[in-house]
């Protein structure tokens, strides 16, 4: 035991090293712990030796991995269904339109400039086709348009570009066996019963000291993430869309999600993403940086390709078109999730992985700095949506807006 708490206090002293320069640089926690990841493996590895670091050791792979899955659930549980529901042609139009572009294009730069496998190419489509949530709701947060309809809009429209992309991944890296039938029906008939027994459950039950709630939805969880490892599919498919079934109850009750965050990104998400990091080979970056700029630019350019038209035709003002187009194109934690599970199941080798989670960390990075700098719209900060703060399933919205258009009359 010695050996692992030690072990485990490496590991948290580099969570919190991640946390210290994520607040100093002013960048997301997930981005510093991936670097801080490779950096320490690097740096370790150098003195002590490469398993120094314990990344394929089976508890932590298991924290790892939960913290994935958590992740994913709280995405999708922090969906607005209402939003999403009057206003499901401009989230659906941009969200798939943003995962299709870069699908097709990046997957194609990976095959014929890169000469990638057609696997390897594949995969690179669906980990730069995503949306990262986790760094469009903080930019939404920062400046308060998660509370108007344009921001609202936006993040729904990551979450449709993100759920394609975890269908993409359990689609076409899963074989079809009976398992994976046995897996679809009884996802689908969990996701039929869930929005019905959770509330109630809840109500009769909950609200106690000994955290029921939290101890459900882990056990609900860990039950399909179990049902898909057991059908060779990828465990934050069911998590995401249990997520979004639920996002009516579990997303209301601000303080469930916010215990759920606490455990989440006080001791999960760290392990994955230092994990995540600790695989970049620096060495192969360093031997062909070319790679990498060309995987960043691929999904750059893709993405505004694809989305900008989209918010034009939806008549959203070109600012606000371009900021869209700009928080659409970042990415983050399903891209690194996707890159992951390509290593991990051989797709990729080590060298493409480092251009994949570099370009996807990159992709985190440039756009958002962009779309704050030159075309963040200011004439809605600060300007909530009259009755938006907490709309309840089923209560009406104001005329739906185009995308972009969330302005509310002075």
């Amino acid at each position: 035991m010695t050996d692992i708490y030690a072990l485990a206090a490496l590991w948290l002293g580099l969570a919190l090293a991640a946390t210290l320069l994520s607040i100093w640089l002013r960048i997301a926690t997930a981005m510093s712990e991936i670097i801080v990841g490779t950096v320490a493996q690097l740096a370790i590895g150098a003195v002590v030796g490469g398993a120094a670091l314990g990344a394929d050791q089976s508890w932590i792979k298991f924290l790892a991995s939960t913290g994935a899955i958590l992740l994913t659930f709280l995405a999708g549980a922090e969906l607005d269904p209402v939003v999403l529901r009057r206003q499901w042609k401009e989230t659906a139009t941009v969200g798939l339109v943003a995962f299709f572009a870069p699908f097709f294009g990046c997957a194609a730069a990976a095959y014929y400039v890169l000469h990638w496998s057609v696997d390897a190419s594949w995969l690179a489509g669906i980990a730069l086709s995503t949306t990262s949530v986790a760094v469009v709701y903080a930019v939404m947060l920062e400046f308060g348009l998660n509370k108007t309809v344009y921001g609202k809009t936006v993040l729904a429209a990551c979450f449709i570009n993100d759920l394609a992309t975890v269908l993409a991944l359990g689609l076409m890296f899963s074989p079809f066996t009976y398992r994976t039938l046995i897996f679809v029906g009884a996802s689908i008939a969990a996701f039929i019963v869930l929005p019905w027994v959770t509330p109630r459950f809840f109500r009769r039950y909950g609200g106690r000291p000994s955290e029921l709630e939290a101890k459900f939805l882990l056990l609900c969880l860990f039950g399909l993430g179990g049902l898909a490892a057991w059908a060779d599919s990828e465990a934050v498919l069911p998590a995401y869309v249990m997520g979004m079934v639920l996002a009516g109850t579990v997303g209301k009750d601000h303080a469930l999600v916010r215990r759920l965050r606490t455990v989440t990104f006080g001791l999960l998400t760290p392990f994955y993403f230092i994990r995540a990091g600790s695989f970049v080979s620096v060495s192969a970056l360093v031997a062909a940086p070319m790679a990498f700029l060309l995987l960043l630019a691929a999904k750059m350019a893709t993405k505004f390709v694809g989305v900008y038209p989209i918010t034009r035709i939806f008549k959203s003002p070109r600012r606000e078109g371009l900021y869209t187009t700009l928080l659409m194109s970042t990415g983050l934690t399903f891209g690194s999730i996707s890159a992951l599970f390509g290593l991990t199941h051989g797709i990729v080798s080590d060298a493409q992985y480092s251009f994949l989670i570099a370009a996807v960390i990159g992709s985190a990075v440039v756009p958002t700095l962009i779309a704050n700098a030159f075309f963040l719209p200011h004439h809605l900060l600060g300007r909530p949506d009259a009755g938006q703060a907490d709309i309840a399933p089923g209560a009406p919205l104001p005329a739906p807006k185009a995308l972009g258009a969330g302005e509310v009359k002075r």
